[in-house]
């Protein structure tokens, strides 16, 4: 049985670990957190798409993030969890985007919020519309 994880033994993560979803170019969703996208012009709204996921923590980050906070400093086990969790949110918000035909995800949000002491419930959640490029 492999021992989890604990601050101390989590893998280094670089910067662009830490970074947003993947691009437009990867998945054929454009998603911004702004109410338009310059350049293009809303065709049609779809609706309101979601992703949502609950992560429950591992014992070894509890007890890894209980010492850290005595002592101070980001936790890293935390953070990456939480990092690949709203990646995990964003995921499904694209598929759920593009299965009811969007191009795009205007005013994306993350929500937050503690899943009955299970764990933590992560919910990305936007407007699917179609945007084509705007006439000039």
């Amino acid at each position: 049985m492999r021992a989890p994880p604990c601050a101390a033994t989590v893998e280094a993560m670089g910067i662009e670990d830490y970074g947003g979803g993947p691009g437009a170019q990867q998945t054929g969703v454009l998603v911004v957190t702004t109410n338009d996208a310059p350049g293009y012009r809303v065709e049609q709204v779809i609706g309101e798409v979601f992703g949502l996921t609950v992560r429950s923590r591992h014992l070894g980050s509890q007890i890894g993030a209980g010492l850290k906070s005595m002592i101070g400093g980001e936790l890293k086990g935390l953070t990456k969890t939480l990092v690949e969790t709203r990646n995990q949110a964003m995921d499904r918000l694209i598929e759920q985007a593009k299965a009811r035909g969007a191009n795009a995800v205007l005013m994306m949000r993350f929500d937050v919020t503690e899943a009955a002491d299970a764990g933590t419930e992560v919910c990305a959640y936007g407007t699917a519309v179609v945007l084509v490029p705007a006439s000039t």
